[in-house]
């Protein structure tokens, strides 16, 4: 089993920046391909930003050279660098995790509980 937490997230005013951290606990995070994933009213979820175990990195169109995502798995965490916010960006955002199973036969997926980020216009 693996738990995240999410933190990081609050009220910012267009243009502003905000880091998210996402804490991970119950397995070798090293192996783990890591993820944030945003949800807003009424709308569907959607990935956000995702790095892989080696270090490879895919961004939404609408974050790309905007948002960051990076980890450090001596501290079992994974971040999100957002600059340039947007009221776009508004939305509650979960950290995902996708655990490999040991005989190689596909992944296990976890969530976190998501933080809210709020941007005014």
């Amino acid at each position: 089993q693996v738990q995240l937490a999410e933190s990081g997230g609050g009220l910012v005013q267009a243009g502003g920046s905000l880091r998210l951290s996402c804490t991970a606990s119950g397995s070798f995070f090293s192996n783990n391909n890591m993820g944030w994933y945003r949800q807003a009213p009424g709308k569907q979820r959607e990935l956000v930003a995702g790095i892989t175990s080696a270090g490879s990195t895919n961004y939404a169109d609408s974050v790309k050279d905007r948002f960051l995502i990076s980890r450090d798995n001596a501290k079992n965490t994974v971040y999100l660098q957002m600059n340039s916010l947007n009221p776009e960006d508004t939305a509650v955002y979960l950290c995902n995790a996708k655990v490999p199973i040991v005989t190689g036969t596909g992944w296990y997926v976890y969530w976190g509980k998501g933080t809210l980020v709020t941007v005014s216009s």
